[in-house]
């Protein structure tokens, strides 16, 4: 059963490294990350309340912890996006990306103190190593690259966007544990919603409706928010939060091979040892710790 929600998790990470590519597009196309993730939460919205009204019997909970959970889920999504992109306007891609996927050292040092796992070297050997194959990855190991464009500003950022994903995965996890992934989804992604309203251009926003775009928009939220979380919440069930953080780490890599077969990105030797090193490392954290449980 832990096996097959580390595949759900596999494959909702896989989605959001195709949807980084998405959003990649829209932004080399002028359009405000902040408008892009409104709209990749708003589709995905949509998917998630349609779900809710084809379960509508199953769906109704009256736990206010599961309200608590999911309401929060939503704020560390919201935050995820926002601090991600602003840590790349801020400073760099390869900052942003290297501080937001700190995010399973966070996780597993709530973890330990709530006594939901137990620490091992293991555990933290791994995440160092694909840490390690994240900064291989992004060039964040180019020390002249990274002065040039480090921002406190965009540091303080990646490490907000780290601490935004630690609290969605635990948000989900919590939720999922007393409600149906449907209704804690559509409570997540309307609050989401809510949230980026209040800060987006809304001028902008109105023009994605009739841009040529807009095809672009839709894709990017089924497949960035619909189908990913979906398959996300499904697998969180099944999983530890430290094992769900880590599997997760396939995004930055499928992001990467996305520009090399769509945009025409090329790879160095150490951004393919950078993903080797996360891939492998990720395949072998996943089977420990599905044959331990």
């Amino acid at each position: 059963m832990r096996l097959k929600g580390v595949g759900f998790i596999m494959l909702a990470a896989i989605c959001w490294g195709l949807s980084g590519g998405i959003g990649d597009i829209l932004m080399n196309k002028g359009w405000d990350p902040i408008v892009i993730s409104f709209y990749r939460g708003a589709v995905g919205l949509v998917c998630f309340f349609a779900w809710f009204l084809l379960r509508s019997g199953q769906n109704w909970i009256s736990s206010t912890h599961f309200h608590i959970w999911s309401v929060l889920a939503g704020v560390g999504v919201a935050g995820n996006f926002t601090f991600y992109f602003l840590s790349i306007e801020l400073s760099s891609v390869a900052v942003a990306v290297t501080l937001m996927y700190t995010a399973p050292v966070f996780v597993l040092l709530i973890s330990i103190l709530l006594r939901l796992e137990p620490s091992t070297w293991f555990k933290w050997g791994s995440i160092f190593v694909v840490l390690m194959g994240i900064i291989l990855l992004t060039g964040a190991y180019n020390i002249g690259s990274i002065s040039s464009s480090f921002s406190f500003l965009g540091t303080a950022a990646g490490i907000a966007a780290g601490l935004s994903y630690t609290l969605f995965i635990f948000g989900f996890k919590n939720a999922s544990s007393v409600g149906k992934p449907q209704a804690s989804l559509t409570t997540a992604f309307f609050s989401f919603c809510l949230i980026l309203f209040m800060i987006m251009d809304k001028g902008q926003a109105v023009q994605v409706l009739t841009s040529r775009d807009i095809g672009w928009f839709i894709l990017l939220g089924i497949m960035g928010a619909g189908i990913s979380f979906i398959l996300y919440v499904i697998g969180i069930r099944r999983t530890t939060p430290t094992n769900a953080s880590m599997v997760a780490m396939v995004e930055p890599v499928t992001a990467s091979l996305f520009g090399v077969f769509l945009i025409g990105d090329s790879l160095t030797f150490m951004q393919l040892l950078g993903m080797a090193l996360i891939l492998v490392t990720t395949t072998l954290f996943s089977v420990k710790q599905t044959t331990e449980n």
